[in-house]
């Protein structure tokens, strides 16, 4: 009896190791997904900002390694997450909790000019866009629904009805906040588009109660600055980036010649213009002739002297563990550029205010390309150029295909800045 009672304890001891035998090996094989984003590894890194925001989408957190292969995302595991990967071509690694650990561990090192960010929540994106038929197109919904991130477009009725509180993220592109309606009157005056579109804004403009485009443009841009100022984060691309500084500079005084509005500009305007109320530019001179196709000395396309073959600017190289958003912001697997044209195609750098961070710039050149700063409680980063993929894109011209740029550099810029409003909030050191 006592013979049996042993064999039975002893049998209960061994069921009891191996199931603890088991449990252990079960979490020791516990695994993440590592979404790598170096040029040697990741075969479509547009696609792999969609993973990440779908991931997002599901309540789940992801990990933004900065500075590691080319700004991996870390990934919690799981067969719906592989499958997803797979059929977005995306490329991915399977790593254990263990080896997760390491590269985490190593990131967190001091000497280790890296660091892991914390992506909570999907950000809610809003693109400001006429529903006019324009003869261009705009990067940002080109690469957004390339990615997969889905994005609301909204104009001037939703913005001037307070409708921009309901979104993270703004973004703005070929747009003219000043009224003059992209200065294409010196070569497009006489185009049907052109005058469709005066026609339409005219109308948007009474039925929202103001008397000129220019006044209601001058409205927009002001929601907008107080949006930002709120804690929004907006970012702008080709001539939404100076038109938008120059249209609060002249807040209350009128720009614009009379074959735009009606009536005569203000006499001596330029001294009138408040360069306090801008965000990101000052002390530049505005273009008086309605001939010439630009707003004023703020864009360098006009004086650059650069070759197509050597246009490329630089990302500057920030602390990831002081300086995390502009990290987060130059995030890519090269840090050479290649250059792209816009109506507004690069920024003056001595008109740059100092207390606006360059991202990116062609030093040669003296011209600042991408620019990042704070207003209020909120972020904006202004992105010179119109199409990363298309160098000189002009009016007309057939849209970029993206499926042939699935790893563009220039593209992945606009991505990180899609991205960064999901991030945990970090104080910035500097």
């Amino acid at each position: 009896m006592t013979f049996l009672f042993k064999g039975l304890l002893f049998r209960g001891h061994f069921r009891y190791l191996t199931i603890l035998i088991l449990f252990f090996s079960i979490s020791t094989s516990a695994s993440v997904i590592l979404i790598p984003m170096d040029a040697e590894s990741q075969k479509n890194h547009l696609k792999a900002y969609g993973i990440t925001y779908w991931v997002l989408t599901k309540q789940q957190k992801v990990q933004w390694l900065l500075n590691y292969r080319g700004g991996s995302f870390l990934l919690p595991d799981g067969e719906a997450i592989r499958k997803e990967c797979q059929i977005r071509g995306v490329s991915f690694e399977i790593l254990s909790d263990g080896e997760a650990n390491n590269i985490l561990d190593d990131i967190s090192s001091p000497s280790q000019n890296q660091d892991a960010v914390i992506l909570e929540k999907a950000p809610k994106i809003a693109v400001y866009s006429p529903k006019d038929n324009f003869p261009w197109d705009d990067a940002v919904t080109m690469v957004l629904t390339y990615a997969e991130i889905p994005y609301v477009t909204i104009y001037d009725e939703e913005v001037l009805d307070d409708k921009l509180a309901l979104y993270d993220w703004l973004h703005l592109h070929h747009e003219d906040f000043t009224g003059q309606y992209g200065k294409f009157y010196g070569a497009y005056r006489a185009a049907p588009w052109y005058i469709e579109g005066k026609r339409l804004a005219e109308e948007r403009a009474v039925k929202l109660g103001f008397s000129k485009v220019s006044e209601e443009k001058g409205a927009v841009a002001e929601k907008i600055r107080r949006y930002v100022i709120g804690g929004g984060f907006m970012f702008a691309m080709c001539s939404a980036t100076d038109s938008f500084d120059i249209a609060l500079a002249a807040n209350g005084v009128d720009i614009c010649e009379p074959m735009f509005d009606n009536d005569p500009s203000n006499a001596n305007y330029q001294s009138q213009l408040n360069f306090d109320r801008t965000f990101a530019f000052q002390n530049f001179v505005l273009e008086r002739n309605p001939l010439r196709y630009e707003f004023s000395s703020i864009d360098m396309t006009a004086k650059r002297k650069i070759p197509k073959e050597s246009d490329y600017f630089s990302l500057m190289e920030f602390s990831a563990k002081w300086d995390p958003v502009p990290t987060m912001l130059t995030q890519n697997h090269t840090t050479l550029v290649k250059g792209f044209m816009g109506q507004t195609t690069s920024f003056t750098r001595g008109e740059v205010k100092p207390t606006v961070m360059i991202l990116g710039e062609n030093k040669i050149n003296a011209e600042a390309r991408y620019i990042h700063g704070i207003k209020g409680k909120g972020f904006f980063t202004f992105y010179g150029g119109h199409d990363p993929e298309d160098y000189q894109h002009r009016v007309g011209d057939p849209k970029t295909e993206l499926e042939l740029h699935p790893t563009s550099p220039g593209y992945r810029l606009i991505l990180n800045n899609v991205l960064f409003p999901a991030a945990r909030k970090k104080k910035q050191k500097t």
